[in-house]
């Protein structure tokens, strides 16, 4: 157990996105945290709360050019928030600093250099990826807890694993029959100005977009085949709908035999035991993104079709919070040995 009376510096590489900004909210009120650096290539120099007064009098910090060296001079953990293939190049350079490192980019989610770079680009870290741990606290966390590098799953995969894992670990459903049909809000696409997130082209509207083909599919995949013990393949559509932030994923799957909700509930109460951030819906109820808004919450509700003898799960997270800055900093918690809850008591924003 941490020593709650001696803060951990840390620090936000890539404090200036979406996930950045969520992380400094977050790791500025935690108790057993003290931000010590934040960097930013196009504010450097600024004070953060002049560029997002939104914090001012809370976080006060002049950003800094991104300089590991710097940066672990200055803290003992490092949340890097930074493109695909940045992470790459610098999160080596903390690790031989002798600070611990949350990635918050897709460079250490795989174990699989070639799966990787299927989907990605060239990994010119491979060793370190026998090595980081894929941080789904409820899946991982005793390997997280020992672990000097944590890949942060991505937001999709989040929602998508965890409405998942009960039935595919106890193999109640056929594995070749996982569907994931997920919505997401504009945010998951970061903070960058593109035409396809402008308020004009997104407002009112509502599309699949990157169908069979989105990066996060072969993330989902190797989680559940770990889960199942043997190779699981998931057919994913992601869709981009109207709103700030949240993802529902509506998970389909076909039902090894006939089964009720109450009884399916139960394995996902044992499954799920003590964890904290979980929260199952009784029977009857559904989850709805307003209600995990803000928190690192994930609610699962779970219905059973028993004419076509399908189940169908429904799993809601925040996209920014529980599918990228809370689930980092439940990670920090883990590895620091704080409580799981530790500055992410937050009640949703209640609508």
């Amino acid at each position: 157990m941490a020593n709650p009376s001696v803060k951990i510096k840390v620090a936000v590489l890539g404090a200036s996105g979406y996930a950045g900004l969520e992380l400094v909210r977050l790791l500025s009120r935690h108790p057993g945290a003290e931000l010590t650096a934040v960097t930013s290539r196009e504010w450097a120099g600024k004070p953060f709360s002049e560029v997002f007064p939104a914090l001012a009098r809370i976080c006060d910090l002049p950003f800094m050019a991104p300089d590991p060296e710097a940066i672990a001079a200055a803290a003992e953990v490092v949340f890097t928030s930074v493109p695909h293939q940045t992470a790459m190049a610098v999160v080596p350079r903390l690790l031989a600093r002798d600070c611990r490192v949350v990635d918050l980019s897709a460079d250490f989610r795989f174990k699989d250099a070639v799966v990787y770079e299927k989907w990605y680009q060239a990994h010119s870290a491979k060793d370190l990826l026998a090595e980081a741990v894929y941080g789904l606290p409820e899946i991982h966390g005793y390997a997280v807890s020992r672990a000097r590098l944590v890949g942060n799953p991505g937001c999709y995969p989040t929602c998508v694993v965890l409405g998942l894992a009960p039935l595919v670990q106890n193999k109640l459903v056929c594995l070749d029959s996982l569907i994931a049909d997920c919505k997401s809000g504009v945010s998951g696409a970061g903070r960058q100005a593109g035409l396809a997130t402008q308020y004009c082209e997104v407002n009112e509207g509502f599309k699949a977009y990157k169908v069979a083909e989105h990066r996060h599919n072969p993330e989902m995949e190797q989680e559940l085949s770990l889960l199942a013990g043997e190779p699981v393949q998931i057919t994913f559509s992601p869709h981009l709908v109207p709103m700030s932030r949240g993802i529902l994923g509506t998970l389909y799957a076909r039902l090894v035999k006939p089964m009720t909700e109450v009884e399916i509930l139960n394995f996902y109460q044992n499954f799920y035991e003590g964890q904290p951030f979980i929260r199952l819906l009784p029977k009857g109820s559904l989850p709805n993104t307003i209600n995990v808004r803000g928190s690192n919450y994930c609610d699962i509700g779970v219905k059973v079709d028993a004419e076509r003898g399908r189940v169908i799960v429904v799993s809601a997270i925040d996209n920014l919070h529980r599918g990228a800055a809370g689930q980092a900093v439940h990670n920090f918690n883990l590895m620091m040995g704080f409580p799981e809850t530790t500055g992410l008591d937050l009640v949703p924003l209640i609508p």
